[in-house]
């Protein structure tokens, strides 16, 4: 009996990790990328509790992933009236002892260059160079057409291909990304002897920000945001020249170990931050998004990857709940399945992406009473982002030892 074909669309950070779950419960998926070969684009990510809980699922994977351990959290202020250390918290350091589970900095290329390589190793093949150029939804398939002519039929398709998710468009037309009205400039730079390297570290000043933590032992990232003029997100590094006025900045003079970092930075990039209005559905038919494709955000809670992954935990927790056997689905089964998904998943997500929202807008706040103010607030704890809040967040999607996937 042929296994149910699942077509992905997206080799990105969502669709490997999909196509492993899939994989393990009795499907057939492939996954299919628009770029002709994996790029090093991006910087790095966070893998919070709540992703790693969900990658911890899969044997072996966690074992494969190199990052840089974050036990403590501090804030600071660079504002001249109001200088000095803002808040300090082991948050990281206290949930990893309760859950097994902590934050991990890691270099996004190097991460994902992981997750194609497990993905294969199951025997999930990754087609690049496919650029989805139409979908046809029959009553008991889906086919696929990609720009070089290619056709490929599946019993249904998930999108997790991004922002610009072309998965996103077919089904619910074209429309622009939101730009928040932020651009980040961000970079690698070798960890100064006064920074720690399980630390992240977050610099307030007027009408800009800068953030960093460890991609391993020895390096760190980092990301300056301000309000800006639209930048496009193309993640390609910055000319030389760019690069350079980027390293004498006045940020290369921010005092607590950020300036150092501007100043060594490299492999820079700059970029504008943009999210999307929330969608009432997430599916038609035998087609349902994932990821950014459904829910894309701003980086400033650090989820965007996170929720994904609990995106894939929970669809397929519910293939597995409605289509045990991993049989061919109907249209009726997967309107139950992806109906049941989007109840769960997209007020938790249009929530994040809110929040993610306002937590930008505190960082850049302008004018030096208003700097004092948020200073103020960040120090009594009035945060979008304070601990109680991050708890809340890093909880989903099951609790230690109670997941309904098991693979």
């Amino acid at each position: 009996m042929s296994k149910t074909k699942v077509i992905i669309a997206g080799a990105g950070i969502a669709g490997p990790v999909l196509g492993m779950f899939l994989k393990a419960k009795g499907y057939e998926p492939i996954v299919y990328e628009r770029t002709h070969q994996p790029t090093d684009n991006g910087l790095s990510l966070a893998l919070q509790t709540n992703g790693l809980r969900v990658l911890s699922l899969v044997p072996g994977l966690l074992d494969k992933i190199v990052g840089g351990r974050i036990e403590e959290m501090v804030q600071y202020s660079v504002l001249p009236e109001d200088m000095g250390e803002l808040t300090r918290s082991d948050f990281p350091r206290k949930i990893k002892e309760s859950t097994g589970f902590g934050i991990m900095g890691v270099s996004r290329p190097v991460f994902h260059r992981v997750l194609l390589d497990h993905a294969q190793s199951m025997g999930i093949p990754i087609v690049f160079g496919h650029h989805l150029v139409n979908l046809q939804d029959n009553a008991d398939s889906v086919t696929v057409t990609f720009a070089n002519g290619e056709i490929d039929t599946a019993s249904f398709v998930v999108g997790c291909d991004g922002l610009h998710s072309h998965t996103r468009e077919f089904l619910f037309g074209k429309q622009e990304p939101s730009f928040t009205g932020l651009v980040q400039t961000g970079g690698l730079s070798d960890t100064p002897k006064e920074l720690s390297t399980s630390h992240m570290i977050n610099w307030y000043g007027n009408g800009a920000h800068i953030i960093a933590y460890p991609d391993n032992d020895h390096l760190t990232s980092w990301a300056i945001t301000t309000q800006e003029v639209e930048a496009k997100e193309t993640w390609r590094a910055m000319d030389e020249e760019a690069q350079q006025k980027i390293r004498n900045s006045p940020y290369s003079r921010w005092p607590y170990g950020a300036g150092e970092l501007v100043k060594t930075g490299r492999d820079i990039v700059k970029f504008g931050l943009y999210d999307r209005p929330e969608l009432e559905s997430w599916h038609k038919g035998r087609v349902v998004l994932l990821g950014d494709a459904a829910h894309p955000t701003s980086p400033h809670l650090g989820q965007g990857a996170n929720q994904a992954f609990e995106d894939i935990y929970h669809l397929v927790r519910l293939l597995i709940k409605y289509n045990p056997d991993a049989g061919y689905p109907s249209v009726g089964l997967l309107s139950t399945i992806f109906t049941e998904y989007e109840n769960v998943r997209i007020a938790r997500t249009s929530a994040l992406v809110k929040r993610a929202r306002k937590q930008g807008e505190i960082r850049v706040v302008n004018g030096i009473e208003e700097c004092k103010n948020r200073n103020e607030q960040l120090r009594n704890g009035q945060n979008p982002l304070s601990e109680q809040l991050y708890r809340e967040i890093l909880q989903s999607p099951f609790e230690v030892g109670h997941s309904e996937v098991l693979i």
